[in-house]
């Protein structure tokens, strides 16, 4: 679905039309970051079995590897982890519960104690993490978009899925440019509304210097997904010029705060309580909005990482 907010317009056509829905000049920057295995088997002290799902590590964990992590029994989250126990892993790995994570009941600040780093020990052990609505498991390689590179994201940065190779080809053949940053994100929650919480993000100085420059020649700044949008957002002015920057990013995109960096948003459909909905306001409005989400239902669009997609131009 095409969204244009300059006239209030809804079309519906095929990812692979995108060439010719853009401009040259017109820039994409997309997001990197590669999805990591980061489920893995978990088991309590009394040999009930649950899901460890790696989420983000903990900034500044110099005492050793701490990361936030979700606890799932099912496929629901656990939420009766004791402070202090230990979980068993595979081939002797071990998490210990620390701390419920920002005072919350679903997240959870946990110390690893693993025998080889943890990258490897999740291409080794991991799978990745999977929801209810996908009805079977998938490999790894069907949560990489084409241009994914650095491992890092718990889950797909998944607005990105529909591009291949081919269809960068037509867009470099059209005049449309194409830069990279990264974002590593954590779980997300398809239970229940949450603010984001702290990711993982690098914006380098190349695509810092095209995004100011496409805004200087009048083109347009296109987000390949909500994550590209807190890291361009992240290191914004008001006057939508970026600095090249890395860290860890707090920021929540709302209506009352506006868009500063970027015209036009390439997303996926997302629950009507989930928290990328304020930014999804910020870009669309919410008059438009609402009347693309009900055109998706009547024309039967699909949701969540597998689903359709959404092009929200200014």
């Amino acid at each position: 679905m095409v969204a244009g907010r300059h006239d209030g317009s809804i079309v519906h056509t095929r990812f692979k039309a995108l060439p010719s829905l853009l401009e040259a000049g017109d820039l994409l920057v997309v997001n990197t970051s590669a999805t990591l295995p980061a489920a893995l088997p978990a088991k309590r002290e009394d040999g009930a079995a649950l899901e460890l799902r790696l989420s983000t590590p903990a900034p500044h964990s110099e005492a050793g590897n701490w990361w936030r992590v979700e606890l799932r029994l099912g496929d629901s989250p656990f939420k009766s982890a004791r402070v202090g126990e230990v979980l068993s892993l595979p081939a002797g790995g071990r998490a210990e519960v620390l701390a419920p994570y920002a005072g919350g009941a679903r997240l959870w600040l946990a110390r690893l104690d693993l025998p080889e780093p943890t990258e490897a020990y999740l291409h080794r052990h991991g799978r990745p993490i999977r929801y209810r609505y996908v009805p079977r498991e998938w490999p790894l390689e069907a949560y990489q978009n084409a241009y994914a590179l650095q491992p890092g994201s718990a889950e797909m940065a998944s607005a990105g899925r529909p591009f291949t190779p081919e269809l960068v080809t037509a867009l470099a053949a059209r005049g449309v440019q194409v830069a990279p940053l990264i974002l590593h994100t954590g779980v997300s929650s398809p239970e229940r509304p949450e603010a984001p919480y702290p990711e993982r993000y690098r914006l380098p100085a190349p695509t810092a210097r095209l995004v100011n420059a496409v805004h200087h020649w009048g083109g347009r700044v296109i987000a390949v997904g909500t994550t590209v949008v807190r890291a361009l957002e992240s290191v914004a002015e008001p006057g939508g010029t970026v600095t090249a920057g890395e860290g860890w990013t707090n920021l929540v995109v709302a209506p009352e705060r506006g868009l500063w960096a970027i015209d036009g948003l390439i997303t996926g459909w997302h629950e009507p309580e989930a928290s990328h909905l304020e930014l999804l306001r910020t870009a669309a409005g919410d008059e438009l909005l609402d009347r693309c989400y009900r055109s998706a239902r009547e024309r039967g669009y699909l949701w969540h990482e597998f689903g359709d997609s959404h092009l929200i131009l200014p």
